[in-house]
C-alpha cells in the first residue's frame, strides 16, 4: 500500500469504470489526488499494476470514506481490508477519530467488510444512487478510546 500520486490517476479511473456503474471521471480523480487538500487516497499494487484503491476526505476529526475499489480478479484476498485499514490508519495519524461512509444496501460483501472493521449501520439514505435509485446504508466507526 502507498499513497496515490498524479501518475496513478489514469489507472485509478480505469479501475473505477470496471468496478462501478456510475464511475467518477478521470478529471475528478485528478482533482482529488492532486488538488484536494482534504483528500487522502491509497493504492494497492502487484508489481506496477494498481489492483485497488481507497479514498477519503479528512474534515475536522472525521474521515469520510468516498471510494473503495478492488479489481474483480483480486477480490476475496484481503485487498479491500488492507486498503481501508491503511486509509483509517493514515487518517488517524492526521487527527481523525471517527469514520463514515455510504455503501449500497445490496453490497453485502462491502457491508460485511465494514462490520469486520467495527463500523456500524446508523441510517439509510433513500434513493442515494443516481444509476438505479438504490438506497445507501450509512455506517460509522468511532474510536472508543477517543470518547471522553
Amino acid at each position: 500500500m502507498r499513497g496515490a500520486v498524479a501518475g496513478d490517476v489514469k489507472r485509478v479511473a480505469e479501475l473505477e469504470k470496471i468496478c462501478f456503474s456510475s464511475p467518477w471521471s478521470e478529471k475528478s480523480f485528478f482533482e482529488e489526488i492532486t488538488g484536494n487538500e482534504v483528500a487522502c487516497y491509497v493504492v494497492a499494487e502487484i508489481g506496477e499494476e494498481i489492483i485497488g484503491y481507497a479514498g477519503a476526505w479528512l474534515i475536522c476529526d472525521e474521515g469520510h470514506i468516498t471510494n473503495v475499489a478492488v479489481h474483480p480478479d483480486f477480490r476475496g484476498r484481503g485487498v479491500a481490508m488492507a486498503l481501508v485499514s491503511t486509509l483509517i490508519s493514515t487518517l488517524g495519524e492526521n487527527g481523525a477519530s471517527a469514520y463514515t461512509l455510504e455503501v449500497r444496501a445490496s453490497n453485502e460483501g462491502a457491508i460485511s467488510l465494514y462490520w469486520q472493521l467495527n463500523f456500524i449501520e446508523c441510517g439509510v439514505r433513500k434513493g442515494y444512487y443516481d444509476d438505479n435509485g438504490e438506497d445507501a446504508v450509512i455506517m460509522w466507526k468511532i474510536q472508543v478510546e477517543d470518547i471522553r
